[in-house]
């Protein structure tokens, strides 16, 4: 990024930063607890940012005395090289944090999972996934919710609802590291259900989306829905099986349906769902809206099948690949215990540097 148009860039933020403040400081902000979630969100993502800069200028100030000095005093001649390799660094740093970005990267997740080809062991395989983005959240510190849940006979799903949101607002949240997600993912594994000890391969899907700050902020025509109850299926407390708690919302426009049973009350159960219903609904109309958003949500799952994988888990050789950028490693059962910094960190490498070759 030119001198110039770091400049602009970090004027536009500054003055940004400073009205955030002030808004901070106003006590009839935070009446309205959504704005002030909202302006303590933005606040937050731009505090690195602000770091960064102010770290940027001290380092020239001193670079700048330090040559006024350097004549009268050798030692402050010694000092130049290291405090320019600093102002380097730093001015760096702060060009990528000014590189364009995700809108969405702060955003919490709506993430399901649904079971594909292969029956009851695609639904194990895709509990196995489930599990997998649960212990990584809880590496995070991320709160998890199992908005819904339709459990197959051996305790696998046949598709699942989670809702993941990070405990405070950060510039880099939940979306910025699990975005990569959506798509088909593939096993190749004996199933528990294979006498034989041959390897199946079988799949199960994942989508993901930004949520909404508020399910408010999507609009959303309430003829537009049907709203129907029903008995909750999953195991549950006392009173969960009981009552018609269960609701499954039908938006008839789009024909998206989405399901919530695990709330104990029905009024909970009908706000989990329309969170997700917003957020699916969002991401429907970035797609339709910007055809560079459908591409890059092009590799999630529409039809869960075998051969539109993004991703292979291969037990046999204790092996994970991912499809779209080559990487591989050879600790598949870490990874399914959470450890997925080195994939996500790969992925978010190549995602980078895509945007600066478009750049």
């Amino acid at each position: 990024m030119a001198r110039t148009t770091q400049a602009s860039a970090i004027d536009d933020i500054l003055a940004e930063h400073a009205s955030l403040e002030l808004q901070l400081a106003d006590p009839a902000l935070h009446n309205d607890p959504g704005a002030a979630r909202r302006v303590g969100k933005r606040f937050s993502q731009l505090a690195p940012i602000m770091s960064t800069y102010t770290k940027l200028q001290s380092a020239r100030d001193d670079l700048e005395a330090a040559k006024e000095l350097a004549a009268d005093d050798s030692s402050f001649a010694a000092e130049i090289p290291d405090l320019e390799a600093t102002v380097e660094e730093l001015d760096q740093a702060l060009t990528d944090l000014l590189a364009p970005r995700d809108p969405h990267d702060g955003d919490d997740v709506v993430l399901e999972v649904k079971s594909g080809e292969g029956g009851e062991e695609s639904a194990l395989f895709a509990a196995d996934l489930a599990r997998m983005y649960i212990r990584y959240a809880e590496r995070y510190g991320w709160r998890v919710e199992v908005l819904d849940a339709n459990i197959s006979d051996l305790g696998g799903y046949k598709d699942a609802t989670l809702s993941i949101k990070a405990k405070n607002p950060e510039r880099d949240g939940v979306w910025s590291r699990l975005k990569f997600e959506g798509g088909v993912h593939r096993v190749q594994r004996v199933p528990v259900t294979e006498s034989q000890g041959r390897v199946h391969t079988s799949a199960a899907g994942v989508l993901i989306y930004p949520e909404p700050e508020e399910a408010e902020e999507v609009q959303i025509d309430e003829t537009d829905l049907r709203i129907d109850v029903y008995r909750s299926s999953g195991k549950g407390g006392q009173g969960v099986n009981t009552t018609d708690s269960a609701v499954r919302i039908t938006h008839l426009p789009t024909g998206i349906v989405v399901t919530c049973q695990n709330e104990r009350s029905q009024l909970q159960n009908k706000a989990r769902a329309m969170q997700v219903l917003a957020a699916r609904l969002q991401a429907a109309a970035e797609e339709a809206a910007d055809a560079e958003a459908s591409a890059g949500r092009a590799s999630q799952v529409r039809t869960v099948d075998r051969s539109e994988r993004i991703r292979t888990y291969n037990f046999p050789e204790n092996r994970i690949t991912d499809h779209r950028i080559g990487f591989k490693a050879h600790n598949l059962d870490a990874v399914l215990d959470g450890d997925m910094g080195a994939l996500l960190d790969a992925l978010t490498k190549a995602d980078r540097e895509a945007r600066l070759a478009v750049e």
